[in-house]
């Protein structure tokens, strides 16, 4: 049960499932690199298919793989949380070929209210985007209980 693991081992489990679910991730090429209690790291390559008509990668994407890094560290307590809004900043274009990491990290969790910051790099560490997110959790449900769990990712 995820009451008798360390907070680094829930974080980890929770991980592990979400990424197994997680179809939207997955087919935009994302990797979970790190999970930990309030935080996690994804990556992303951008591919041919997510450039826009200048030839830059779709703001979409980018706010995705945000929002994608967002739901993990939120959920990484094993409490089902879920995204109320996202506020994006695009810094700089991203383009072919970069790979871009998602850096999020809790803020401030107060009651049922979550704040996150997530930042957006690509390889050579330059900052891509600033987003900060906000998050609600779900009273009483786990993300770890039962194995009919359906999402609750943010």
């Amino acid at each position: 049960m995820a009451d008798a693991m360390t907070a680094q081992q829930t974080a980890d489990a929770v991980g592990a499932q979400m990424f197994a679910k997680d179809r939207a991730s997955k087919a935009m090429g994302m990797r979970l690199v790190a999970i930990s209690e309030g935080a996690a790291f994804l990556e992303m390559p951008v591919r041919e298919d997510m450039l826009n008509g200048f030839d830059i990668c779709h703001g979409g994407f980018i706010t995705t793989l945000a929002d994608s890094a967002f739901a993990f560290a939120c959920n990484s307590t094993g409490e089902v949380t879920v995204a109320a809004g996202l506020t994006v900043d695009f810094l700089a274009p991203a383009r072919r070929g970069d790979v871009l990491t998602a850096r999020a990290f809790e803020v401030v969790q107060q009651g049922r209210a979550g704040f996150y910051d997530i930042t957006v790099t690509n390889q050579r560490g330059e900052q891509v985007a600033l987003v900060r997110g906000r998050a609600h959790r779900m009273k009483g449900q786990r993300v770890l209980e039962g194995s009919e769990w359906n999402g609750g990712g943010a």
